[in-house]
C-alpha cells in the first residue's frame, strides 16, 4: 500500500511544481509580447505623422500653385478685358468721326443746295420777267399782223378782179378757155415730171445700191469685230489615259466579253492596241463616246469589269449624262438671257455640246450665232424685242441636227417644226426653216439669222476645210521666201498678216536685204490671194563667238 502511494505522491507534487513553472514562463512571454507590441504601435503611429505632415506639405503647395494659376488667368482677363475695352472705344471714336465728318458734308452739301436754290429762284423771277415783255411784244406784233392781214385781203380781192379781167383778154386773144389752156398745160407739166422722175428715180436706186452695199459691209464688219469667239475642231476619237497596260486585259476580258458588252451598250468602238497606256474610242456620235468615256473610266476605277457591272455602270452613266445635257443647256439660255424657252428645246440646246458640223462644235457655233444676231439686229436699229428674237433664233437655227429621232426632212425643216410644236414665235420659226433658203423667209429677222451663220462658219479656222486651206496658205507664204538664194529661215507669223525671213548674215549684205525684201513682197502680191497686208520683215545678223579655254 505504501509502495504504491510514494509514487502517487512524488506525480502529484511534481505535477504541481509543473503547473507553477509553466505560469510563470507564460507571464514572462506575455509582457516580452505586450512589449514588442507598444515598440511596434509606436514605430507604425511615427511614420503616419510623418505621412501625414507630407500629404499636408504637397497639398498646401498644390493650393498654393492653383492659387497662383487663378491669379494669373484673373489678370489675363483683366488685361484682355482692358484691350477689348480700349479697342471698343477707339472704334467709337473713329465711328463717331466718321459720323461727324459725314455730318459736315450733308451740312456743306445742304448749304450748296439752298445756295443753288436761291440762284435758280433769282434765274426764275428773271426769266418770267423777260417771259412778260416777250408776251407785250408778242400782244403788239399780233395787232401789227392783224392790221396787215386787212390790208392783204383788200389787196388780194382787188387782185382777184384785176386776174379774172386779164383771163378774160388771153382767152380772146389766144380763142382757148381757161379751163381749155389748164388742161393743155397740166398735160405738158404731166409729161415732162414723168421723164424728169424716170431719171431721178433711176439716180436713187444707184446711189441706193451703193449705199446699201457700204451698209451692209459696214454693219457685218462692226458686228464681226465686236463678237470673238474661241475656235475648236472636234474629232470622232477620243484619248483615254490608263495608268498601266494590265489593266488592258481587264478591259477586254474573256474571249473578248468585256469589250464586246462595253461597245454593244455604249455604241461606241474601243480600239485597244500596242500604244502604252492609252485607249481609242471611236464614234461618229460624240454623245456616245462622251458614254463610253464616262463609263470606262468608273469601271477602270473601282475594277470590277464584268459583263452585268459593265450594264449597270453605262445605265447609270447614261442618266448622269442626261442630267449634264439638261444642265448645259439651262447654262447656255441663262448666260445669254434668253427667257420661256420650252423645257425639251433647253435639253436640245444642252446636246448641241456634243454634236459638231464640219468640226466646228455645235454649241458653240449656235451661241456665237445668237450674239451675232442680236448684235447686227442692234446695228440695223431694231427693237429690243425683235433683237432678243433673233437672239433666240440664232441659237435655235441648227437644232434640228440634234433631234433623236431620224427623218428625211433637213435639219433646217425639221428645226422648224420642233420650234412650232414647242410654242416658238412664227418670226423665230421661219428664221429657222429658211436659213438656207428651203422655204420663203417672211420677216426681216430670217436674212439676219443666214448671215451671221455664214459668218460663224466662215471664220478662218472655224470648220476643218477652211483650217486645212489657211493652215496651206501659210505654207505656202514661208516656202515662197525660202525659195530665195541667201535665206536660211521664213516664218508666217500674226495669222500670216507678217513674214519674218532670216538670212545668212554671211552670204547676204544689207543691201541684198533690202532688195531680198522687196522681191518677196512683190512676188507674194503677183502669186497669191490674201485679205489685207503681210508686212515682210528681213533680219541679218552677225554673230562673231569663240571660246575661252
Amino acid at each position: 500500500m505504501e509502495t504504491f502511494l510514494i509514487p502517487i505522491l512524488t506525480l502529484v507534487v511534481g505535477a504541481v511544481m509543473g503547473f507553477f513553472g509553466g505560469k510563470s514562463s507564460a507571464t514572462n512571454r506575455a509582457a516580452e509580447i505586450e512589449a514588442e507590441a507598444s515598440k511596434s504601435a509606436k514605430q507604425v503611429l511615427a511614420a503616419a505623422e510623418q505621412k501625414a505632415e507630407a500629404l499636408v506639405e504637397k497639398f498646401e503647395k498644390k493650393n498654393e500653385e492653383i492659387k497662383q494659376r487663378k491669379i494669373r488667368e484673373n489678370k489675363e482677363r483683366v488685361a484682355k478685358a482692358r484691350k477689348e475695352a480700349e479697342s471698343i472705344r477707339r472704334e467709337a471714336i473713329t465711328e463717331a468721326k466718321q459720323k461727324e465728318s459725314e455730318v459736315r458734308k450733308l451740312e456743306s452739301g445742304f448749304k450748296g443746295q439752298q445756295d443753288k436754290i436761291r440762284s435758280e429762284k433769282k434765274e426764275l423771277e428773271k426769266q418770267r420777267e423777260e417771259f412778260k415783255s416777250e408776251q407785250r411784244v408778242v400782244a403788239e406784233e399780233r395787232k401789227t399782223i392783224d392790221r396787215q392781214k386787212g390790208i392783204l385781203s383788200e389787196k388780194e380781192a382787188e387782185l382777184a378782179k384785176k386776174s379774172d379781167a386779164h383771163v378774160q383778154a388771153l382767152e380772146k386773144v389766144a380763142n382757148l378757155s381757161a379751163d381749155e389752156a389748164k388742161r393743155e398745160l397740166m398735160t405738158a407739166i404731166r409729161e415732162k415730171a414723168d421723164v424728169d422722175a424716170l431719171a431721178y428715180q433711176k439716180e436713187v436706186i444707184e446711189n441706193a445700191k451703193i449705199t446699201a452695199k457700204a451698209e451692209a459691209k459696214k454693219i457685218v464688219i462692226q458686228t464681226i469685230q465686236r463678237q470673238c469667239a474661241e475656235t475648236t475642231i472636234e474629232n470622232t476619237v477620243s484619248v483615254f489615259k490608263i495608268d498601266s497596260d494590265d489593266i488592258k486585259g481587264q478591259i477586254i476580258g474573256r474571249e473578248g466579253r468585256n469589250i464586246k458588252t462595253l461597245e454593244s451598250a455604249t455604241g461606241a468602238e474601243l480600239v485597244v492596241d500596242d500604244t502604252p497606256g492609252v485607249i481609242m474610242i471611236s464614234s461618229f456620235d460624240p454623245v456616245r463616246r462622251e458614254l463610253c468615256r464616262l463609263s470606262l473610266k468608273q469601271l477602270v476605277a473601282d475594277r470590277r469589269i464584268q459583263p452585268q457591272r459593265i450594264e449597270e455602270v453605262v445605265k447609270k452613266t447614261r442618266k448622269e449624262l442626261e442630267a449634264r445635257i439638261a444642265e448645259i443647256g439651262e447654262r447656255t439660255i441663262i448666260k445669254l438671257g434668253i427667257n420661256g424657252l420650252d423645257p425639251y428645246l433647253v435639253k436640245m440646246v444642252g446636246r448641241m455640246r456634243f454634236r459638231s458640223s464640219y468640226g466646228q462644235n455645235l454649241l458653240r457655233h449656235s451661241i456665237e450665232t445668237a450674239n451675232l444676231c442680236a448684235t447686227m439686229a442692234a446695228e440695223l436699229g431694231l427693237n429690243r424685242k425683235q433683237a432678243q428674237l433673233a437672239k433666240r433664233a440664232g441659237l435655235l437655227h441648227d437644232i434640228g441636227k440634234v433631234v433623236e429621232n431620224e427623218t428625211d426632212l433637213t435639219h433646217a425643216l425639221i428645226g422648224m417644226e420642233l420650234c412650232k410644236k414647242h410654242g416658238e414665235n412664227e418670226v423665230v420659226c421661219n428664221a429657222v426653216g429658211a436659213h438656207h433658203d428651203e422655204i420663203q423667209m417672211t420677216s426681216i429677222l430670217s436674212p439676219i439669222i443666214q448671215a451671221c451663220d455664214a459668218i460663224s462658219g466662215a471664220r478662218p479656222g472655224a470648220r476643218r476645210e477652211i483650217l486645212d486651206s489657211y493652215l496651206e496658205r501659210l505654207g505656202d507664204l514661208e516656202q515662197l521666201a525660202m525659195k530665195h538664194k541667201g535665206v536660211e529661215k521664213a516664218f508666217a507669223m500674226q495669222a500670216g498678216r507678217e513674214l519674218r525671213v532670216i538670212v545668212e548674215a554671211e552670204k547676204v549684205t544689207d543691201e541684198q536685204a533690202d532688195d531680198i525684201s522687196f522681191q518677196i513682197s512683190q512676188k507674194i502680191q503677183d502669186e497669191m490671194q490674201y485679205p489685207g497686208q503681210i508686212k515682210v520683215m528681213v533680219i541679218r545678223e552677225k554673230r562673231a563667238v569663240t571660246f575661252a579655254r
